[in-house]
C-alpha cells in the first residue's frame, strides 16, 4: 500500500436521499439513506465498510461508482470529478474501477459462455485480436483458480455459486483496475468458499496493487481483510479507524454494540460468549432521531445527544467517532459540547 499525497478515491459529503410517493403519487417523505459522508482511500489499501441492514453501504457504493447519482457532494477518483461526467466519459473510469456483486448469477449473462463473460470487457475497452482475447481469459481464469479449458464453455447457471463469484471477479479484474468495490461479494457464499474467495482478493492486491472497498456485514471478514473500517449508522459515519484499533477499543457505542452482537469462543477454554443483541427498534430512515441518530438505542445517550449532531471527530490513534462521549476517552461535560456546536 502506498501513502501518496492524492488518494487513489476522495468521498467528500455525499448526500443520497430518495423521495417516497404515497396514495395519487404524492410526496409522502424522503429517505435519507446516505447523509454527508466523507472518506479518502489510497492506492492499494483495503477500506472495510461495516453496519446494519439499511445503514446505507450499498447506496454508499452504487453512488461512488456513479450507477446512481448523489443528490450532493463530491467523490473523485485519480484526481478526476465523477459526479459531473456524462455516462460518455464514465466508462472510461469504468475501466480502472469495477464492482463485484452478491450475486454473482444476477451479473452474469446467463446466455453467454464464461469465456465470453469474461472476456467482455476486452472488447469494449481494448483493440486485442480475438486470439489475444481468449489467451487473456485463460489467464484470468487461472489467476481467480478455475481450469479455462474446462469452464470457458460452460454457462453460468453450470457453475456453483463460488465458481460464479470467480468468474465474476476474473471479469472485474481483466482490465487490471485500480479499484474494486465488493458489494457483500461474498455473503451469499458457503464459510469453505468465503476462505477461498477472501484468499483470493488478498493475492489479487499483492499481485495487481488493486484497493478494495470492502461492503459486508460480518465483522468477522472485514476484520481480516481490512486495513480501515468505516462504520455506517442509518446513512452516517459512526466511526472510522484502522482496523486493529477499532477491533480492540471502539470508540462508538454503536460499533461497541455491533461488536458484542457476535458469538466469540475462546480457543483455549472452549467457551463461547453468547452474543448481546441490540437493544430497540432501528430508527427509520425517513424520520431520523434529532442530533445522534443513534440516541434511541444507546446507553449512555444523555440530553446534548438529543439537540446536538456529533461531528466525526480525532479520538485519539487516527481514530475517528461522531459521538459526544466517545468510549475511552476523557468525555466533555456536555455544557461544552452544545456550546462547541
Amino acid at each position: 500500500m502506498t501513502d501518496s499525497g492524492t488518494p487513489l478515491l476522495k468521498v467528500s459529503g455525499l448526500v443520497q436521499e430518495y423521495v417516497t410517493r404515497g396514495a395519487g403519487g404524492q410526496k409522502a417523505g424522503v429517505v435519507h439513506a446516505v447523509s454527508d459522508v466523507s472518506f479518502e482511500l489510497r492506492e492499494g489499501e483495503t477500506l472495510g465498510i461495516v453496519g446494519e441492514t439499511g445503514s446505507g453501504k450499498s447506496t454508499l457504493a452504487r453512488a461512488i461508482i456513479q450507477v446512481e447519482r448523489a443528490k450532493a457532494g463530491s467523490v473523485q477518483f485519480q484526481g478526476r470529478e465523477l459526479t459531473t461526467m456524462s455516462p460518455r466519459e464514465l466508462v472510461s473510469v469504468h475501466r480502472d474501477m469495477q464492482m463485484v456483486y452478491q450475486d454473482p448469477f444476477g451479473s452474469l449473462n446467463p446466455r453467454w459462455r464464461i469465456e465470453d463473460v469474461v472476456a467482455e470487457p476486452l472488447r469494449g475497452h481494448t483493440d486485442m485480436t480475438k486470439a489475444e482475447r481468449v489467451a487473456r481469459v485463460a489467464e484470468l481464469l487461472d489467476l481467480v483458480g478455475l481450469d479455462a479449458a474446462r469452464y470457458r464453455d460452460r454457462r453460468p447457471m453450470e457453475l456453483s455459486g463460488g465458481q460464479a463469484q470467480r468468474v465474476a471477479i476474473a471479469r472485474a479484474i481483466a482490465l487490471n483496475p485500480k479499484l474494486i468495490i465488493c458489494d457483500e461479494a461474498i455473503s451469499s457464499l458457503d464459510v469453505l468458499i468465503q476462505a477461498q474467495v477472501l484468499n483470493l482478493f488478498e493475492k489479487l492486491r499483492d499481485e495487481l496493487g488493486v484497493a478494495y472497498l470492502f461492503i459486508a456485514h460480518d465483522l468477522a471478514t472485514v476484520k481480516q481483510v481490512s486495513d480501515r473500517v468505516a462504520v455506517m449508522h442509518l446513512g452516517q459515519l459512526a466511526e472510522f479507524s484502522p482496523a486493529d484499533a477499532l477491533y480492540a477499543h471502539p470508540r462508538h457505542p454503536y460499533t461497541r454494540a455491533l461488536l458484542d452482537s457476535v458469538p466469540v469462543l475462546d480457543v483455549v477454554t472452549g467457551a463461547v460468549r453468547r452474543p448481546r443483541p441490540l437493544q430497540g427498534e432501528p430508527p427509520s430512515p425517513l424520520h431520523p432521531p434529532s442530533g445522534c441518530r443513534f440516541r434511541t438505542r444507546c446507553p449512555i445517550a444523555q440530553d446534548v445527544c438529543a439537540s446536538v449532531e456529533p461531528a466525526l471527530r480525532d479520538t485519539g490513534d487516527g481514530q475517528l467517532a461522531s459521538c459526544h462521549f466517545p468510549l475511552g476517552v476523557e468525555a466533555p461535560r456536555p455544557a461544552a459540547v452544545g456550546a462547541a456546536a
